[in-house]
């Protein structure tokens, strides 16, 4: 049977919030079987207690934002597309800020902080989420779709009037049957340009923002001295955000993704549009190892990767 994932013990990091610049502590807690991923804010008075969940995405003008009874917590989708990488199911997340931190603008932090917990299977069936027809959310000429598929596959591309995004890949497919998250996903980091950095600034946003944890480029180059990660780091982050914002809906899915200049608003509107339509999805569980789609057994194989 594959098996829901939990951490084997807590584990602890700090970091500044990428628009607040302000300190965050960041504690990963284990959780029982059907816990879900729930955020927990507890510098609030009672704390307050928010699940990754579609229908409680509200703000995600510049990052995904879970609300609750004016409570929040923001810029959660890398630390959503590294549990997902993992076939993390059961956490406890507690924060004691709006956000949590930026780390180095990637999900390859939250990997390693997460292995170095370490990961242990219980006693309770994984759930996925197949897809059985085609859903997609549109705006303008913005668009993000799901269809079946048996797997998970995610198609992506961007357009940017920029000389160095012009040269690099704009387009990307990674099919996790073939490609691994953490090797070919995880490092991609988030970008901007110097001018929206210093307007956002301006608006009070982006405040922790740093070559530290974000590409950054001016009006030709990039700034950082490393260069790219990857040759197609840009589209690539995309992606991996988009396994971030996928994983709210609680349950890894069974599909093939492809999006167009989407971004989380976009993300979250395809999940709820999934949701609306019953006969779209349904729950399946695989009581043999055997018996999943090869992406999925390359996902969620037998023995775990432990931290080196």
């Amino acid at each position: 049977m594959l098996k829901q994932r939990t951490l084997k013990s807590l584990v602890h990091t700090t970091g500044v919030g990428l628009h607040s610049g302000a300190k965050v502590n960041l504690t990963l807690r284990p959780a029982a079987p059907d816990t879900g991923i729930v955020f927990r804010r507890v510098d609030l008075e009672p704390p307050v207690d928010l699940r990754a969940d579609p229908l409680s995405v509200g703000d995600t003008q510049l990052a995904s934002c879970l609300e609750k009874d004016g409570a929040r917590v923001a810029t959660i989708e890398h630390l959503m597309s590294a549990l997902a990488g993992l076939g993390i199911d059961n956490l406890w997340v507690d924060v004691d800020a709006a956000e949590l931190p930026i780390v180095d603008g990637s999900a390859s932090p939250f990997i390693y902080l997460l292995q170095s917990a370490g990961i242990e299977e219980q006693p309770a069936p994984k759930r996925f989420v197949r897809v059985k027809k085609t859903v997609e959310a549109k705006h303008g000429d913005k668009w993000a779709r799901l269809e079946p598929y048996d797997g998970f596959r995610l198609s992506f591309s961007i357009v940017f009037d920029h000389p160095v995004m012009e040269k690099s890949g704009t387009e990307a497919t990674v099919d996790f049957a073939e490609d691994s998250y953490i090797k070919e996903v995880s490092r991609a980091r988030t970008f901007g340009f110097m001018q929206d950095v210093e307007f956002l600034r301006s608006k009070g946003l982006a405040l922790g923002g740093s070559l530290e944890n974000a590409i950054v480029m001016d009006e030709y180059r990039v700034l950082n001295a490393e260069g790219l990660r990857y040759a197609d780091e840009f589209v690539k982050h995309k992606i991996l955000d988009a396994v971030g914002d996928l994983y709210i809906l609680g349950h890894p899915l069974l599909a093939s993704f492809t999006a167009h200049k989407s971004g989380h608003a976009l993300n979250n509107a395809l999940l709820r549009e999934l949701l609306a339509d019953q006969s779209a999805w349904e729950y399946v569980v695989f009581t043999r190892q055997e018996e999943a789609p090869s992406a999925v057994q390359r996902l969620f194989p037998a023995v775990l990767p432990q931290a080196a």
